[in-house]
């Protein structure tokens, strides 16, 4: 599933790709959206932003139409007279007389009028948004602090959206090793240090990965392991996905371990178990 950083991404290129131009279509595969299609051909688009994982388009009018990819939602982008060769099935159509932005495979499209996007579900119940304005490290330091989620594990509440809204899988285990934290320490464990190194982890490797496109670990480190002919896949990530490995800091062996259904992975050494 596309986390926060590569939804930030694609939002930025619907944007860029549409612009300010009237839209000349707004196609739906959903029939209970395609009588809607008529009031917001001609509109322009005040702008595109996430929350999270989630993907809000904003027309001129008011209006704004959410998506969520989920696991299989992607999209492609077109000129406006032709589509992408795909055996994806397309879901949402925008297209100026320029270019086409087109979501396939997305089971998450819904219209939400003017005024009721703060009602809206996912919404309403969604956290604190890493890559929003409000969010810096002292914001995201006192969302910690927050006594909701004071007595849960970081290993699943990272997970969460209603957390930190972007936070996904592979995230969680790059945020929690560059953190030094172990997945099974709960934020009331933590001291003022590791909430503000937590919190800084967050920050810095959720905005490095939109900068990189997914790219989690160290700049310099990934410079060197590139000029040594590694391939991207395993220069990548400090320990998501390098189970076995070495790790890049101390050498330890890198360990994968299944934490609310979803793989982890850990320096054993960087990130101690907390003591009973």
């Amino acid at each position: 599933m596309p986390e926060g950083p590569e939804m930030y991404r694609v939002a930025r290129r619907v944007e860029q790709a549409l612009g300010q131009a009237p839209l000349e279509e707004v196609w739906f595969a959903f029939e209970r959206l395609q009588c809607e299609s008529p009031r917001l051909q001609g509109q322009r688009l005040k702008g595109v932003r996430t929350l999270g994982k989630a993907l809000l388009i904003e027309f001129e009018g008011g209006e704004t139409i959410y998506t969520h990819n989920q696991l299989y939602g992607r999209w492609m982008f077109s000129d406006p007279d032709r589509r992408p060769d795909t055996g994806r099935q397309l879901r949402l159509a925008l297209s100026t007389e320029k270019c086409s932005a087109l979501l396939y495979s997305a089971s998450e499209i819904e219209l939400i009028e003017p005024g009721e996007l703060e009602a809206h579900p996912f919404i309403r119940r969604v956290g604190l948004d890493v890559l929003s304005d409000e969010a810096d490290v002292d914001a995201i330091e006192r969302w910690i602090g927050r006594p909701e989620f004071a007595g849960r594990r970081l290993g699943h509440l990272l997970l969460d959206q209603r957390f930190l809204a972007g936070v996904g899988n592979y995230l969680r285990s790059e945020i929690l090793h560059q953190a030094g934290l172990d997945w099974r320490l709960r934020p009331v464990d933590l001291d003022p240090v590791q909430r503000q190194a937590l919190a800084s982890s967050v920050y810095g490797l959720m905005w490095r990965s939109v900068d990189t496109g997914g790219i989690t670990n160290a700049p310099e480190r990934v410079a060197e392991l590139k000029r040594a002919g590694w391939k991207r896949r395993d220069y990548r990530h400090f320990v998501f996905s390098r189970a076995g490995q070495a790790c890049f800091l101390c050498g330890g062996e890198i360990e994968k371990l299944t934490v609310s259904g979803r793989r982890l992975y850990r320096c054993a050494q960087c990130q101690p178990e907390p003591s009973s």
